[in-house]
């Protein structure tokens, strides 16, 4: 018998109350999915999932009388969110499908924990955990999957794709993080062959996996593959030939710096043009906010980093600086670049319009093209003060009156 390991998680108090509510008069709880896969891979574990085969209607009452909130967040599919000690918990119902089409699953409630597992994705996702004794238990082969790195589907690759056309992307996902060696060839031959099922899904899906996917430790081997098995041009055809040597100068400059992976960054390497970027940001549906900032880094990615970097922190930002030189610098150039940032504030441009008029230009048009005359002056210069700045200041005057 496999039991998990005495991992910190299990034994949190605000968990601990919520398995005795649902174990409690002859009910039962499982911790399942994520925490115990991680759990046996020595990863940390943030989230706990666990299944039950109560229905959700006596999960509620359970948590409700135990003084725990109960929020019917996924109710329709079986799951409940549970707030205990302000702590989220997923709970949902043991279940089976009776009808998908790729993107929807009609469900029935089980009691059957074998068939609850059965309607899962991958081998190493479909592993239980007792709360009580720790006990494992692998219906599928996930332990032996999880110990040799492979990422496999259950049952019929075809069919779980067929269930949910998003598992495409979550096995690439998947195999990026756990996998080793080669990947399994059952389950890609399926995915490949399924890959056009991805134009199906809702936009939103496909983004988050996508973004996921981006903001991997280093994502640059898996989209590559992707992109040699056609999944990358089904969900970014804006991707052009140079998209992985981009990518890959990403990824090299990164690691020269220790910068955090981010996935709006890595997208950015893909994409050949702003108006490409503007495009897949509109059709992933992003948020206004990562959609400007997409195309910004894209933009100045595209204009070859035509300013020194303190100059581009005080237009845009030192983190968008500092991704420009990510995206476009050699990696020796961008460690000296980035290094110019640290402990850097963008100053504030100090003339004001009272002192172009108290300088003899009248109040109007002409004051603020003036001071923007100053200030373009005042950034190639380097941001000076005092009489630096004061001679830019009678220099630009200069030539408002001459004209």
């Amino acid at each position: 018998m496999t039991v998990l390991p005495a991992a910190p998680w299990r034994s949190r108090p605000e968990l601990l109350r919520l398995v005795g509510a649902l174990t409690r008069d002859g009910g039962a709880a499982r911790f399942v999915g994520g925490a115990v896969r991680d759990t046996m891979l020595g990863l940390p574990v943030s989230d706990v999932d666990l299944a039950t085969p109560l229905l959700p209607e006596a999960v509620i009452a359970r948590v409700e009388a135990a003084g725990m909130k109960a929020v019917p967040t996924g109710i329709s599919h079986g799951t409940v969110t549970v707030v205990s000690g302000g702590q989220p918990f997923e709970v949902t119902t043991l279940r089976r499908d009776v009808t998908t089409d790729g993107r929807h699953a009609t469900i029935a409630y089980s009691d059957d924990w074998q068939e609850d597992a059965a309607r899962r994705d991958f081998t190493i996702n479909a592993l239980y955990a007792d709360p009580a004794t720790g006990q494992i238990f692998d219906w599928f082969g996930g332990l032996a999957d999880l110990e040799s790195g492979t990422v496999r589907f259950i049952g019929d690759p075809a069919q779980r794709i067929a269930e949910d056309h998003l598992r495409i992307l979550r096995f690439y996902r998947f195999a990026a993080r756990f996998g080793r060696g080669a990947l399994d060839a059952d389950s890609l031959a399926a995915v490949v062959a399924a890959r056009h099922s991805l134009r199906t899904l809702s936009r939103e899906r496909v983004a988050d996996e996508w973004l996921k996917i981006a903001a991997l430790a280093n994502p640059q081997p898996i989209i590559a593959r992707m992109a040699g098995d056609g999944v990358l041009a089904e969900i970014m055809p804006e991707a052009d030939a140079n998209a992985l040597d981009r990518l890959a100068r990403l990824i090299a400059n990164e690691g020269v710096v220790a910068a955090a992976p981010d996935a709006i960054r890595r997208i950015a390497a893909l994409l050949p043009s702003p108006e490409t970027a503007a495009s897949f940001a509109h059709r992933m549906r992003f948020s206004n906010r990562a959609r400007e900032r997409l195309v910004l880094l894209v933009t100045q990615r595209a204009a070859g980093l035509n300013q020194p970097v303190r100059h581009l922190a005080y237009r845009f930002g030192t983190d968008a600086a500092r991704d420009c030189w990510l995206l476009a610098g050699e990696p020796v150039a961008t460690g000296y670049a980035i290094g110019a940032l640290r402990n850097w504030q963008p100053p504030r441009f100090p003339v004001k319009g009272g002192q172009i008029v108290g300088r003899g230009i009248d109040a109007g048009p002409t004051v603020a093209r003036t001071l923007k005359t100053i200030e373009e002056m005042w950034i190639a210069a380097d941001f000076p003060q005092g009489d630096a700045l004061a001679a830019l200041v009678d220099q630009a005057l200069a030539a408002v009156a001459r004209q």
